[in-house]
C-alpha cells in the first residue's frame, strides 16, 4: 500500500544519502577501481596523544527510554545471599586481577515454552524472566544461545526502573557468538552472551520475537548468573553519591595531579566477566600512528586473554573524584557496555591490545607511547583503579629489566635476572593493588612504556618491587601492526554497515552511512535499528564488487544486489525501484579474513554475514528462499 507521508520522509533522506555520500563510496556514485597504493611504513617508535573530539560518532546508544503500559508479567527466579564463607575463599585467590563477583548456576530456571508469551502490536510476541539475589550489587545473567532470530529484541532493566532499558538485537548478540567461535572458541562460555550490570540486586531480561516466530524453534538457555558483591554502580547523574575509598590509604588521588589531565582521560576501570566469575582491571587508551581515533584499548594478558572475556568487558571512563581529596565521584563519569574485539594477547609480556566496540565519550585522551627501551632510574608513572576504587596515581623510578615466569594459573610469577620482557619499578609515592591489573606505565614525557604485571608493594612495604611489562617488547611483537599501519589509501578503508528491521513491511535496510543511519533511528519509527551487520570497503577495490542500492517509494523498501545483471534488470523491469547508485564495495570471493555474506529473498533480497542466523531463517522461515553465498566482506573494522 502506498504511503504518501513515508514515501516523503524517505525522498528527502535519500537526498541527504546522496549529499554526504558521494565523496565516501555511498549510494549514488558508480566508479571503477583504482590501483591501491599503500606507502610503505617507515619506523615508528614514539607516537603523541590526542582527545576525543565531540564530533567523533558516538553511535547509537543501547540504552533507551520506553513506554511502559505493556511491560511484561515475568517469571521469577529468587536466589538467596552468598554465603561470607565463599566470598572469602574465592577472594583468597592470587590472581592480581579483583574479584568482584562468583558465578551461581541456575538449576531451575524455566525453558522458554514455560515462560508467559504475550501477543505485541504486529503479530510479535513477548516473554520476560526476572533474577533477583539478595544483597548483590549487580547480576549479569549468562545466556547460552545457540538459536535466535536475528530480529529478535532482548532488553534488560530493572522491575523498579522499567522505562530505562539496556536493548540489543538478536542479530548483534549472534554476531557476538560468532566473533568467538571465529576466534576458536567453541567452549561453553563461547557460546554464553553476558547481560550488562545495571549494579541491583533484581534484573530482568525481556525477549521480543518477531512475527512468525515460532517459540519452539529457539535454542537459549540462562545457566549462570555472576553474582557481583562489590559495589560497581555508578551514581545517577543528578545525586552524586560519596565514594568510600576502598584502596590502601598510601594511594594518591590521581584528580590532585593536574600534569597528568590529559593521560588520566585515557584510563578507564573494567570489569569482565571470566568462567562466570566479575573480575576488575585497569585499561588504558591508545593513540595510533595516524590518530584515525580507532579504540586500541591496551590493559594485561592475564586480565583478558580470550574473546569471550573481551566481549564482557565493560569501562568506566573519568572514574575519578570531583576534586581533589573530595572524595566525590565526579559527574563526567561514563559508563559504556558494548565489550571489545581481542586483537592481541601475550603471557610473555602480560599485554593485552583490544579494540572496543563503544566509542570512547568525548574528551577521552588517546594516550600516546614510546616503543623504545627505557633508561634505569628514570621517573616513571601509573594511572590505575585499587581494588577497583576511583583513579589514583603512583610515581617511583625504573629498576632492572627483568624475566619473569609464571608459577601457576591463580597469576603469582616470579622473576629473576636484570634482562627480559619485564621492568622492575619501585614506587616513592603511592602504590598499586588489585584491580590495578592491566595499568599503563608512563615514561617522564608521559607516554605508555609498559603494563603492570603484578607486585608486592603497599603501603607498607613501598620499597618492594613493582613489575611491568615492556610495551618495546610487545610492540615488537605484535602491537605494531595495529599501533604503526602505514597511512591506507581511503579506498581500502572499511565502513560499518548498519542494518534496520522495517516492523511494516517485514524487509531490512542497510546503509554505510552514519548520518542517515541517525536520520533513521530518530525520524523513522517503522524500523528497528539491528547493530552493525557487517563491515565492507568504502570505495572501489581492485577485483572488488559494488552492492548497488533501489528504493521503492510506493513499498517502502530497500533493493540491494551486486549482481551487475540484476541491477539492470531492476532498472528496466522494475519501474516502482528508483536506483540509488552503489551502496558499498565487497570481495568477490573468501580471500584473507573474509566471510561469505548469505543472501535470501522475500520480496527483497536479504543479506547476513551470520551462519546461526542463515540456519535459522532456513529452518523456520519458509517465506524466504536461500540463495546461498552471495560476495563476501569482514566482521571486523
Amino acid at each position: 500500500m502506498k504511503n504518501p507521508g513515508f514515501a516523503a520522509r524517505m525522498g528527502m533522506l535519500g537526498a541527504l544519502a546522496a549529499a554526504l555520500l558521494s565523496g565516501c563510496g555511498g549510494a549514488g556514485q558508480d566508479s571503477t577501481p583504482s590501483a591501491a597504493q599503500t606507502p610503505s611504513a617507515a619506523k615508528v617508535e614514539q607516537v603523541d596523544g590526542r582527545v576525543q573530539p565531540a564530533s567523533a560518532d558516538q553511535g547509537v546508544p543501547h540504552v533507551k527510554s520506553r513506554h511502559v503500559g505493556a511491560i511484561p508479567t515475568p517469571s521469577r527466579i529468587h536466589l538467596g545471599a552468598l554465603k561470607q564463607e565463599e566470598i572469602r575463599s574465592a577472594a583468597s585467590d592470587a590472581s592480581p586481577r579483583k574479584l568482584v563477583g562468583l558465578a551461581r548456576a541456575v538449576d531451575a530456571a524455566p525453558t522458554l515454552q514455560q515462560l508467559q508469551w504475550q501477543p505485541v502490536a504486529g503479530g510479535g510476541q513477548v516473554a520476560a524472566i526476572s533474577v533477583s539475589a539478595e544483597g548483590a550489587h549487580g547480576l549479569r545473567l549468562g545466556i547460552i544461545v545457540r538459536q535466535l532470530p536475528g530480529s529478535a529484541v532482548l532488553r534488560l532493566y530493572r522491575q523498579a526502573a522499567p522505562a530505562t532499558v539496556f536493548q540489543i538485537s538478536g542479530q548483534e548478540v549472534l554476531q557476538r557468538i560468532e566473533s568467538n567461535a571465529l576466534a576458536g572458541d567453541h567452549s561453553l562460555d563461547g557460546q554464553t552472551w553476558w547481560t550488562p550490570d545495571l549494579g541491583a540486586d533484581e534484573v530482568t531480561l525481556e525477549l521480543e520475537l518477531p512475527a512468525g516466530t515460532d517459540v519452539a524453534a529457539l535454542d537459549m538457555a540462562l545457566t549462570r548468573v555472576s553474582h557481583i558483591f562489590e559495589n560497581l554502580a555508578l551514581p545517577t547523574q543528578d545525586k552524586f553519591e560519596t565514594k568510600i575509598n576502598d584502596a590502601m590509604p598510601c594511594n594518591r588521588d590521581a584528580s590532585c595531579e593536574n600534569d597528568y589531565a590529559d593521560q588520566r582521560n585515557a584510563v578507564a576501570r573494567m570489569s569482565f566477566v571470566s568462567r562466570g566469575d566479575a573480575y576488575t582491571c585497569t585499561g588504558t587508551l591508545l593513540n595510533d600512528s595516524q590518530s584515525s581515533g580507532t579504540p586500541y584499548f591496551l590493559s594485561a594478558h592475564h586480565c583478558i586473554s580470550s574473546q569471550a572475556e573481551a566481549d564482557t568487558l565493560e569501562t568506566n571512563w573519568f572514574y575519578r573524584s570531583s576534586s581533589c581529596r573530595s572524595r566525590t565521584l565526579s559527574s563526567r563519569s561514563v559508563h559504556r557496555r558494548g565489550g571489545a574485539k581481542l586483537l592481541y594477547s601475550s603471557n610473555s609480556t602480560d599485554t593485552a591490545l583490544l579494540q572496543l566496540n563503544d566509542a570512547p565519550p568525548e574528551g577521552a585522551f588517546f594516550a600516546g607511547w614510546d616503543a623504545s627501551a627505557q633508561t634505569k632510574y628514570s621517573s616513571v608513572t601509573t594511572l590505575h583503579h585499587p581494588a577497583g576504587d576511583m583513579l589514583k596515581i603512583s610515581l617511583g623510578r625504573l629498576g632492572e629489566q627483568t624475566t619473569c615466569t609464571s608459577m601457576s594459573q591463580s597469576g603469582s610469577f616470579d622473576c629473576d635476572g636484570k634482562t627480559g620482557n619485564y621492568y622492575e619499578v619501585y614506587w616513592y609515592r603511592g602504590t598499586t593493588e588489585y584491580g590495578s591489573s592491566g595499568a599503563a606505565l608512563l615514561n617522564s614525557a608521559k607516554k605508555v612504556i609498559g603494563t603492570l604485571y603484578g607486585g608486592t608493594s603497599s603501603c607498607v612495604n613501598m620499597s618492594a618491587k613493582e613489575i611491568f611489562g615492556r610495551f618495546d617488547v610487545a610492540y615488537e611483537a605484535g602491537l605494531k601492526k595495529w599501533l604503526a599501519a602505514a597511512q591506507a589509501d581511503a579506498s581500502n578503508q572499511r565502513v560499518a554497515v548498519h542494518r534496520f528491521y522495517n516492523n511494516r513491511t517485514g524487509t531490512h535496510f542497510f546503509t554505510t552511512n552514519v548520518a542517515e543511519r541517525d536520520y533513521v533511528v530518530q525520524r523513522l519509527a517503522d524500523f528497528a535499528y539491528e547493530g552493525t551487520a557487517f563491515y565492507a570497503q568504502a570505495q572501489a577495490q581492485p577485483g572488488s564488487i559494488p552492492m548497488y542500492r533501489f528504493y521503492g517509494a510506493a513499498s517502502g523498501t530497500h533493493f540491494f544486489t551486486a549482481s551487475e545483471q540484476e541491477r539492470d534488470s531492476v532498472k528496466n523491469n522494475m519501474p516502482q525501484y528508483h536506483y540509488e547508485g552503489i551502496a558499498w564495495y565487497a570481495s568477490p570471493d573468501h580471500s584473507a579474513n573474509t566471510s561469505a555474506i548469505f543472501r535470501f529473498y522475500k520480496q527483497v533480497p536479504f543479506y547476513t554475514i551470520n551462519q546461526a542466523e542463515r540456519d535459522f531463517i532456513i529452518a523456520n522461515y519458509r517465506e524466504y528462499t536461500y540463495e546461498g553465498p552471495n560476495y563476501y566482506a569482514w566482521t571486523n573494522p
